[in-house]
């Protein structure tokens, strides 16, 4: 109970990493919380840093969420548990400790757990958000479509209770995180990829 309680706490922590700051520091780029969206996620640090720096915070954010369920899975820990590091970095990734507790979306973070629980859910969900994104050139609304078919996606390829009540947490998670974009997509007013604007 109590190594359960380790995982779950270093899950947090390590997604407490803010990938977007740490990489924005090493290369000089101004600090993505007081530019442009003020996002420190992937997609506002294309906008201020360019592309290396957003694949960058995007592998970044990814291999947390991958990296605290994989661990678990090779520490043998329960499905709950697994379910619970991933739910744990997600949320640091969220509300940071080392960064105020003021962090990114979850969108990448979320599809490193979605991969690492079950990489055909993950597979699915960034399909879903590759496919929104060429068609409409909106990453908040692709990280929308594919929150809202992610459990779907949980429901179809996996049997797990423990995994599906995450993919519905995450999903959740990543709709309410996205609020300020959804006024904006209602609004006509929301940035495109690659332009200055909210992300």
């Amino acid at each position: 109970m109590i190594f359960d309680g380790f995982l779950i706490l270093s899950a947090y922590l390590l997604g407490s990493l803010s990938t977007a700051v740490i990489t924005s520091r090493l290369l000089g780029l101004p600090d993505p919380r007081t530019q442009g969206s003020g996002n420190p996620g992937a997609t506002n640090v294309l906008r201020i840093g360019g592309r290396k720096a957003a694949i960058i915070t995007l592998s970044g954010d990814l291999l947390k969420g991958l990296i605290a369920v994989v661990s678990g899975w090779l520490l043998g820990a329960a499905e709950a548990v697994v379910a619970a590091m991933g739910f744990a970095a997600f949320f640091g990734h969220l509300y940071p400790v080392f960064f105020r507790f003021k962090g990114g979306k979850g969108v990448a973070t979320g599809l490193g757990v979605l991969l690492g629980i079950a990489w055909p859910v993950g597979l699915a969900a960034l399909g879903t958000w590759l496919l929104v994104a060429a068609l409409t050139r909106y990453s908040s609304l692709s990280a929308l479509c594919a929150a809202l078919l992610v459990p779907v996606w949980a429901i179809w390829f996996t049997d797990s209770p423990p995994f599906l009540i995450l993919a519905i947490t995450l999903s959740l998670l990543l709709i309410w995180r996205h609020r300020k974009n959804i006024r904006n997509l209602i609004n006509g007013t929301e940035s495109k990829i690659g332009t200055r604007g909210t992300g």
